[in-house]
């Protein structure tokens, strides 16, 4: 991986870990037209600019983070399930999910639900007026579909939203509550890769990190920015054809490959 290509890997891991489109898929769908063979060191770049996303929405949404000790046990309930099918799923995972067909498959499946649940939204009113209000049963139930996403391409995003959705919040309050889940969720993740990675790099790879790092964290600020200001009034189903024609299109790519 030379520095160009870490840019263009970090900006799409900015621009898509936060929206219901998945940045894993996103990653190994432009890694696989790059040509970038993975390595430990790439593993450890996708982990680093992982952490330079987050840290945009900690920083974003440091005032609620600190409003009361409520969310905080919300968020532990719904990471719960992820944490345990996690650990037990992990390699497996790792070994035989993380494909293009798979990501392919994955994005157009969620696509069409996306498309489906804006009809479940615009029927519904939210059943609780701030996220904390959540009950632990349906921070569970929005935990268990975020498990959901361990499958390359589902997007945790799109899965956690649409638990929220299935469990009485606006479009808002579960992109919000997806958001804020994302934190202990990516940093449980990222500290258990980082872990079991080797940390030994070149003057020119760390670089490569910082710099991903950098690149990640803005462009995430600013696809969340974004993303919050148009879905309270559009949805999101521009996001579900998104998905459904960038999994078309790359299975296409690949049949004519042969990848």
């Amino acid at each position: 991986m030379n520095l160009f290509q870490s840019i263009l890997i970090a900006l799409v891991e900015g621009l898509t870990e936060f929206l219901p489109i998945s940045s894993t898929g996103h990653m190994i769908l432009a890694s696989t037209a790059m040509g970038i063979h993975e390595d430990e060191f790439v593993k450890t770049f996708v982990v680093f600019i992982q952490l330079g996303a987050i840290l945009a929405i900690a920083l974003m949404y440091i005032k609620r983070f600190f409003r009361s000790l409520t969310i905080y046990f919300k968020l532990i309930t719904a990471f719960l399930p992820t944490a345990v099918v996690g650990l037990l799923a992990y390699d497996y995972i790792m070994a035989y999910l993380f494909n293009p067909v798979v990501v392919s498959v994955s994005l157009i499946l969620g696509g069409v639900i996306l498309i489906f649940i804006d009809k479940k939204v615009l029927l519904q009113e939210t059943t609780v007026e701030e996220i904390e209000d959540l009950s632990y049963k349906n921070a569970f139930f929005i935990g268990l579909c975020q498990c959901l996403s361990m499958v390359p391409g589902t997007s945790r995003a799109a899965a956690t939203i649409i638990g929220g959705v299935f469990n009485g919040l606006n479009r808002k309050q579960a992109t919000e509550f997806s958001f804020l889940l994302a934190v202990p969720t990516m940093l449980a993740a990222g500290g258990y890769d980082l872990f079991k990675t080797d940390l030994a790099f070149t003057s020119e790879q760390l670089m490569i990190l910082g710099v991903g790092f950098v690149v990640a964290f803005a462009s995430a600020w600013g696809a969340v920015k974004l993303f919050l200001n148009y879905v309270s009034t559009n949805g999101f189903t521009f996001f579900g054809w998104y998905r459904i024609a960038l999994g078309i299109l790359f299975l296409i790519f690949m049949w004519g490959t042969d990848l």
